[in-house]
């Protein structure tokens, strides 16, 4: 399903976004980032748009951006979770990008072991190819899957502000071992707050 940014889903309130460096994930390969480095697809903070920010590549987005195709076939990338999460639901951002977002995307996962080689990932539908819409936040509640890594795929090209993955991290936590149980890295999550105005619970 697809919602207006000032209504989020219930899952982005019950679950954090597991993709983030600080948590151990990456961006790990894609097909092309000529326009917008790809490693700025899981940056934790909000897409921001600078009207006169150039590098030499054009103009400066904020986000994963790819070169308009010429032949056949679409775009790639891909993401390692820092821990193996059970996923409830993505959002997939578009903020800023106007005339240059993606007529469609899909997303795939795989709990292959952390230490395969991308090319060896053996791939499972999560989000069958859905429509985009422009400077827009397309929150998607999935069915539970446990994944280490995430190919999101867009049809043809184009750019991606943000992908944030909510769910929690399946148990990470060894026996005979001392650990912070209350840790995102651990499964830890925040499930209600009195009032959350001035900054998120996580």
């Amino acid at each position: 399903m697809t919602l207006t940014p000032e209504i989020p889903p219930e899952f982005t309130r019950h679950y954090p976004n597991m993709a983030l460096a600080r948590l151990g994930c990456r961006v790990v390969a894609a097909s092309d980032d000529f326009f917008a480095d790809k490693a700025r697809l899981i940056a934790p903070q909000a897409p921001v748009f600078i009207p006169d920010k150039f590098d030499e590549h054009g103009k400066w987005m904020d986000g994963w951006e790819t070169r308009r195709r010429r032949g056949t076939g679409n775009d790639w990338c891909i993401v390692q979770l820092g821990q193996a999460v059970e996923i409830a639901g993505v959002n997939i951002d578009t903020s800023h990008f106007t005339g240059n977002y993606p007529h469609a995307a899909a997303l795939e996962y795989s709990n292959d072991s952390a230490d395969t080689g991308a090319e060896a990932i053996k791939w499972r539908p999560l989000i069958a190819p859905m429509a985009l819409n422009g400077d827009s936040h397309h929150y998607v509640s999935t069915e539970p899957a446990s994944a280490r890594w995430l190919r999101l795929s867009i049809y043809p090209d184009g750019g991606i502000a943000r992908l944030r993955v909510h769910g929690r991290v399946v148990s990470a936590v060894v026996a005979g071992e001392e650990c912070d149980l209350a840790a995102i890295v651990n499964g830890g999550r925040v499930i209600a707050v009195s009032d959350s105005h001035f900054g998120a619970p996580e």
